[in-house]
């Protein structure tokens, strides 16, 4: 679709953009088209989603197909951007902006004028406020080290000359001049300190995107060794490399969508993110996680940009706009959970009917412990699992001051017509045996 021009940006299941190293989202608008109206061979796209990251302008088809178009343009390719101009015929109109870039194939690059006409609710002055600081700050350098400021120099206190070959030495004030003179320095020590302390945090921050970036290049390491090595090594390095990824995944993510970058589409944006990241804990739980530990697993990734319960919820909620490969479930008792598209409670059942049909299980039956033992769950979840078998007629339960047993349901194999009939086979033999052993 964008032919030689544009190169094809690289999406993820949920159709968010995969970001480049160091590269974070800056802003986000929605239904705006770009095109050129110089070079009528630039192609046309029309009502897409534009992204604007530290390196590139990112331009995604809004739409629910499984393979959206997408495509970028580098903003180290941008060498002017227009300023916008206002009229009265602007202010009835959809705002529009137009930059200059040096696009094509290798070989045969050319400058074109590009214009992006914004269509949704929007605000012009901010986006074009953040394009401007994207594209000087050249983030897509890399080795660029920003030089620390210089600290002003001000009058020596002590004795000794300046630079400028003046004495350093102050004479006493007295009066009302020296107690606002002193009042004066303090204000002045407590901005410096506050400068100084602003500038530890943001060092501080840049560090953190840094170990994160650091953490994802390892973690994409071993799991490229993981599945390149051969299968000579042993349980112990297999544990540990599985153990490393996990704490590795936890450290965080590199852009978390953001009020403040994605605006209107905030939730939306968040719905895919949460998508992304819910793909491997869902892994790791069998295809299935509490909602409130998926929230402290995503919160615990964002690092200083928590979100409420209430994004998280109003974001799992948009999963069924989107072709996404996760969805939220929520049981008869209220649990709500996330649950994997390809996570099959028929897999679960069986393993839950080989646990009843054991003769201690026969005898005694299974609590939620028991099950989420086995199945390796949290104990609410598994007796959510064992109340939807007992919905389904597998399994039957027994209410004590102890709590729940679950027992399997032998109603199902009694023969209707000859009740008293005992069988010499099935569970319900199987049943009689194993209780005739315990008396």
């Amino acid at each position: 679709m964008a032919g030689n021009w544009l190169p094809a940006a690289q999406l993820t299941g949920s159709g968010r953009p995969v970001l480049q190293q160091g590269e974070v989202e800056c802003n986000l608008l929605s239904s705006v088209d770009l095109f050129s109206e110089e070079n009528p061979s630039f192609p046309h796209l029309k009502s897409g989603l534009v992204i604007l990251t530290t390196h590139r302008l990112l331009w995604v088809q809004e739409s629910t197909t499984s393979s959206p178009t997408a495509i970028f343009i580098p903003l180290s390719s941008i060498t002017h951007i227009f300023s916008v101009k206002k009229s009265i015929k602007s202010m009835f109109s959809s705002p529009r902006f137009r930059f200059q870039a040096s696009l094509g194939e290798k070989g045969t690059k050319g400058m074109v004028v590009i214009t992006l006409i914004l269509r949704g609710k929007a605000d012009i002055d901010s986006f074009l406020e953040k394009f401007w600081e994207a594209w000087r700050k050249r983030g897509w350098e890399d080795g660029v080290k920003h030089g620390s400021e210089a600290s002003g120099s001000g009058l020596v206190s002590g004795h000794g000359s300046g630079g400028d070959g003046v004495l350093g030495v102050r004479m006493p004030v007295v009066g009302v001049a020296g107690i606002l003179r002193k009042e004066q320095e303090m204000w002045e020590n407590t901005d410096k300190s506050l400068q100084e302390a602003f500038q530890d945090l943001n060092a501080l921050m840049s560090k953190a995107k840094e170990m994160v970036m650091l953490a994802e290049k390892m973690r994409a390491k071993l799991l490229s060794g993981s599945t390149s090595q051969a299968t000579g090594t042993n349980d112990e390095e297999i544990g540990t490399k599985e153990e490393m990824q996990e704490l590795l995944l936890s450290v965080g993510i590199v852009s978390p969508v953001t009020k403040e970058s994605a605006g209107a589409l905030y939730h939306q944006q968040l719905s895919r993110q949460l998508a992304d990241f819910a793909k491997i804990p869902l892994e790791r739980a069998g295809g299935m996680i509490n909602l409130i530990d998926i929230y402290c697993l995503f919160n615990r990734a964002r690092g200083t940009e928590l979100i409420s319960p209430d994004d998280l919820l109003r974001a799992c909620s948009l999963w069924e706009k989107f072709d996404v490969p996760v969805m939220l479930r929520k049981f008869d008792s209220g649990v709500m959970v996330i649950q994997s598209k390809s996570h099959s409670d028929n897999e679960v059942f069986t393993r839950i009917r080989s646990m009843v049909t054991t003769p201690d299980a026969l005898r005694a039956g299974i609590t939620a412990s028991d099950a989420a033992m086995s199945l390796g769950i949290a104990p609410a979840m598994a007796k959510e699992h064992l109340l939807a078998a007992e919905g389904k007629g597998l399994l039957c339960r027994d209410v004590s001051p102890e709590g729940f047993r679950f027992f399997v349901n032998l109603l199902q194999e009694v023969d209707a017509d000859d009740i008293f009939l005992v069988k010499d086979y099935g569970i319900y033999h199987t049943w009689v045996k194993a209780v005739s052993a315990a008396r």
